[in-house]
């Protein structure tokens, strides 16, 4: 396999695209349901995405990235997710962190830490969340005291994906005092193998099951000042500008998920003979399968419309990233959910893979910002005045 050039051409494209294709086709769908089971975290077919260039997606070439815009990228990860939502939800967090880095990162870190990650080599953490501080992550408790040169770091981060296989772990502590809010949060680099790093037991899941989440224990984390991501007290900022395209890749799996449950739901139709005629010649089965096609083709258009906004810069990125996240987890899952309920029994069982689908794309829902959260955020921007005026400019 050969890194993805970031050149990019119509035909160009469409020989990215058809290379993920067959990646998903041959590495990730036929493995599916044994990692499912098993809980089984592919560490060798994610090196093998890294050698595709799947490890930097919209990260810079300097330092091994493939360097493709947020449109691009939406549409590997649709692909990827038709193999497997959940690993590729985890290349989706592994490349935020990756991002993050080549963002706000110093040439000493950049030169530290991209090459192995692009490569995917070694993988990214990403560490905001706390078992007190969920979606209201502006009051994480995880402290980073100053010691010298060093700074140490004491508590506890919850959900975290890749915990206990990352090579790196950006983190988020605060560096404030007490009541400093969002604005006393700093982000930090600590390695995987730091002194006084641990991780809790693996989580059980509803879904999402080749990919570990557990804990990550802090206990006085020694690390050095030039560890520190950005700037002293913009922990926050970064965290939240690396959303923006967080929300846009899972929304993206969820497209992907959706898409492969759609298709396995015309093909069962196409074969399952019901009170004497093919379910395919039920008009309510038409009608069912015409409304999945038509809410998975409007998310997709969502999706891509909250990449173009943050590939142009837009002044409103935000809103709509919130706005194609929302719409698209929410989509994906009830078009997996109703693949399953046109299987009938069938559906509910591991071996047709639809259930599988359904519970990986639940918790899309949940993470990168619950939907609650996204509908908070566009709900804001449009009280403001420049939200309402940008919505009516572009109607």
């Amino acid at each position: 396999m050969t890194m993805i050039d970031s050149t990019v051409t119509a035909e160009e494209r469409e020989a990215i695209l058809g290379a993920v294709r067959d990646f998903a086709e041959s590495e990730l769908a036929p493995h599916a349901a044994e990692r499912d089971e098993k809980h089984i975290f592919p560490r060798e077919t994610l090196n093998r995405a890294g050698e595709l260039g799947l490890g930097g997606i919209y990260v810079r070439e300097e330092f091994g990235g493939t360097g493709l815009g947020r449109v691009d990228t939406v549409a590997i990860f649709e692909e990827l997710a038709k193999g497997d939502p959940a690993v590729a939800a985890y290349i989706s967090i592994h490349n935020m962190v990756v991002w993050m880095i080549d963002t706000y990162g110093d040439d000493a870190q950049r030169g530290r830490w991209l090459p192995g990650l692009t490569a995917m080599e070694q993988f990214g953490g990403y560490c905001l969340t706390e078992p007190g501080a969920g979606s209201d992550a502006a009051n994480i408790a995880t402290s980073a005291v100053r010691d010298g040169d060093d700074y140490l770091l004491t508590g506890v981060k919850q959900f975290i994906s890749g915990a206990g296989e990352a090579g790196v772990y950006v983190v988020m502590a605060r560096t404030g005092g007490a009541g400093s809010g969002a604005r006393g949060i700093s982000a930090f680099l600590v390695p995987g193998d730091a002194a006084g790093l641990s991780f809790g037991a693996p989580e059980k899941k509803m879904g999402w099951h080749a990919q570990p989440t557990r804990q990550v224990i802090f206990d006085g984390v020694r690390v050095p000042a030039s560890a520190m991501l950005g700037e002293e007290g913009k922990g926050f900022a970064i965290a939240m500008s690396a959303l923006n395209g967080g929300r846009l890749n899972i929304a993206a799996c969820s497209l992907g998920g959706a898409a492969w449950a759609l298709e396995k739901a015309v093909q069962y139709v196409h074969e399952r003979v019901a009170f004497g005629e093919p379910l395919s010649e039920k008009q309510s089965i038409l009608f069912t399968i015409a409304d999945m096609r038509t809410e998975l083709q409007a998310a997709r258009l969502m999706v891509r419309d909250g990449a173009e906004a943050v590939d142009a810069k837009a002044p409103d990125a935000t809103m709509r990233c919130a706005m194609a996240k929302r719409f698209a987890t929410d989509a994906g899952f009830e078009i997996a959910n109703k693949a399953l309920q046109l299987h009938g029994g069938y559906g509910y069982l591991q071996d047709y893979g639809v259930e599988k689908v359904v519970r990986d794309l639940r918790v899309h829902q949940i993470l990168e910002g619950t939907n609650e959260i996204m509908r908070l955020i566009v709900g804001r921007e449009m009280l403001r005045p420049a939200g309402s005026n940008q919505m009516r400019s572009a109607s």
